[in-house]
């Protein structure tokens, strides 16, 4: 686990990743800032105590961000490809429009571009603020034992460089032993 550890701060490092996180290494996220199911779509309220053993992928998106949308097809393919090996991905809309703080837009959204991971509603900002987010989308990687590892901002495409980059770091914390 300390080689992967090593490489995975290497390739964050490589990626753009916040420098906070690059310096410290890794460290708990802060928990979920919305509980109520009205606040989730395809799925309950989820906590990060109930991801633990899993490699999570929290995307920052909005609805109206072209960036976001291109970067769609990328993220089904990881859910494709590596939702069996124990990737969730975590879709956090959190508005950059005043057209796109709508729950019932976010819903339409959703049912629109076929999304079937679960998405949390940020419509106040509180998870991007806590997360210190700064771009849509931003992508965030928490490892199998509850700890942030980094964050990449940025469009993605499935064989970019970048994107190749944060599924190596993404197949290097799939590898890492549970718990």
């Amino acid at each position: 686990m300390k080689r992967a550890h090593s490489l995975l701060l290497l390739l964050l490092i490589c990626c753009a990743v916040a420098a906070d996180a690059a310096a410290t290494g890794p460290a708990p996220p802060p928990e979920f800032t919305h509980t109520r199911p009205s606040e989730w779509l395809n799925s309950d309220p989820l906590t990060l105590a109930s991801l633990k053993g899993k490699v999570v992928l929290v995307e920052f998106w909005a609805f109206e961000c072209v960036n976001c949308l291109n970067s769609r097809a990328w993220i089904d393919s990881l859910i494709r490809d590596k939702g069996d090996k124990g990737l969730v991905v975590i879709s956090v809309h959190t508005p950059e429009l005043d057209a796109e703080k709508s729950p019932g837009g976010v819903r339409k959204a959703v049912e629109k571009l076929g999304m079937h991971n679960p998405v949390m509603i940020d419509g106040d900002g509180s998870y991007w603020k806590a997360l210190h987010a700064q771009y849509w989308p931003t992508f965030y990687l928490i490892g199998r034992d509850g700890l942030l590892y980094g964050s990449v901002p940025g469009e993605m495409h499935s064989g970019d460089q970048r994107a190749q980059k944060v599924e190596t770091a993404l197949d290097q914390l799939l590898a890492a032993s549970k718990p």
